[in-house]
């Protein structure tokens, strides 16, 4: 946006300027956090849970920001205390914010990449970044900035000359997706899978996949969308005038062969042989749907893959007293909790584990199916696990199905208490729950003494 002038960045985001510099270039990044405003910085005032940001305008004014986006009353009030600073105002910041990020998106000229899923997505864009990033000039969105707040901010980050932009796109409910590929018009739409995730909210998984096909129908005539191959949910949402790429056993992209950190795909009849640091199934499951993607970008991957997981989604850890941890604390549903029981199985296989420890937290947003899903994970758990730690009341069902040695205890304070003396050396452990459980304390008290 830097070679937008006031003018016609209020022209875009359908604003009006209220009063500004007549020469001055464009803002470099878009921010709602006036902690996060400076020089260069649009400070774009929404609506919060609590607070209108358009209080914080002349914040973000006084600290240097290259101007605010706000609704009239506190654009107003913004300047009044700064005025010379560049002031836009819209009766619906957000909205403005929308039709900014796809003007942007446009005069970008970058093919863009929707990526979304009902586990996986972060770690299937990021590792779209790590194939895409040695031969195209690639840039994806940061982690939870997935929603209709965080990416238009993401897509507003790109800079000129950015060929390739890679955005998750997070869902809570019906039409979210929409709204987020209507910001983004993507020209690849990527669907991981469909799973039980807020079905609290959507009720089936018929509606789930629905709600994720959302961005198959956003996609123009002629666009890709990469899809899990045999998806019998996904079927009645795919298009004739689309091309479908699958992936997975049976699917244009294949797994054909793979050791401990090399894999060969078979890309819709091409071979890629690829170095891979990690062994987890379910990321190289997800390497499947980012080579997809690729291809329909037109770039063929090769050579070593730049990943590896971030903390609270897999990341492995190396303790003091000889443990090993899995942090898979950021969330979890159904799906994830059963990829991450068999990632506990196998790293214990790996490293000649003495036991098996998993730290497992509620499931949250399931609906009236939450005991049985929650049953379900201590099945899974009894042929993965030797010890058993559940955190939260909902929780507890997970123990009842759990024949080996286990601890139940209520919130994530608890738990970070009692792991300390329950773990021994030679262990390796697994700490997964939704993220409103809070197990992220249960990693950090375990890694606090851990070198950075």
């Amino acid at each position: 946006m830097q070679s937008w002038d006031p003018q016609r960045l209020a022209n875009a985001a359908g604003a009006e300027l209220f009063k500004g510099p007549s020469r001055v270039t464009g803002p470099d990044r878009a921010v709602i956090d006036s902690r996060e405003a400076g020089p260069g910085a649009l400070f774009v005032g929404v609506q919060g849970e609590r607070v209108h940001g358009g209080a914080f305008a002349r914040q973000a004014l006084s600290a240097g920001a290259w101007g605010v986006l706000t609704d009239f009353a506190h654009a107003r009030e913004a300047l009044a205390e700064h005025p010379s600073a560049v002031v836009l105002a819209a009766d619906d910041p957000l909205s403005a914010l929308h039709r900014l990020a796809n003007a942007w998106r446009r005069e970008l000229g970058a093919r863009v990449v929707g990526v979304t899923g009902s586990t996986g997505k972060t770690s299937t864009k990021d590792l779209l970044l790590a194939v895409l990033a040695p031969q195209r000039r690639t840039v994806a969105s940061r982690a939870n900035f997935n929603t209709e707040v965080g990416l238009p901010l993401e897509l507003l980050a790109a800079p000129a000359g950015t060929e390739v932009v890679v955005l998750e796109m997070g869902m809570r409910g019906a039409g979210q997706i929409a709204e987020l590929a209507w910001i983004a018009e993507p020209d690849v739409g990527v669907i991981v899978n469909v799973g039980p995730v807020h079905l609290e909210l959507l009720g089936t998984l018929q509606a789930i996949a629905a709600a994720k096909a959302e961005l198959i129908a956003a996609l123009a005539p002629g666009s890709t969308a990469v899809v899990p191959a045999h998806e019998d949910l996904l079927e009645p949402h795919l298009r004739a005038d689309l091309r479908i790429i699958t992936f997975g056993p049976g699917g244009d992209v294949s797994l054909l062969a793979e050791t401990d950190d090399h894999v060969e795909i078979d890309a819709c009849g091409e071979l890629i042989s690829l170095q891979v640091p990690f062994t987890q199934v379910h990321l190289r499951r997800n390497l499947l749907a980012a080579i997809a993607a690729a291809r329909a970008l037109g770039v063929t991957p090769s050579g070593p893959v730049a990943f590896s997981p971030a903390a609270g989604r897999g990341r492995r850890v190396q303790l003091p007293g000889g443990v090993l941890l899995i942090d898979d604390c950021y969330n979890a549903n159904p799906m994830s909790m059963r990829a991450s029981l068999e990632d506990l199985a196998a790293l214990a296989v790996q490293t000649g584990a003495r036991r098996r420890v998993a730290v497992l937290g509620a499931m949250l947003e399931l609906g009236p199916g939450a005991p049985a899903f929650h049953a379900q994970v201590g099945v899974d758990a009894a042929s993965a696990a030797d010890v058993l730690v559940t955190v939260g009341s909902p929780a507890a069902t997970i123990a009842e199905r759990f024949p080996g040695e286990r601890h139940h205890v209520e919130d994530a304070e608890a738990a970070a208490e009692l792991l300390p003396s329950l773990l021994r050396e030679g262990d390796v452990v697994l700490v997964k729950g939704s993220f409103g459980v809070g197990l992220r304390r249960v990693c950090d008290t375990l890694t606090q003494d851990v070198a950075a």
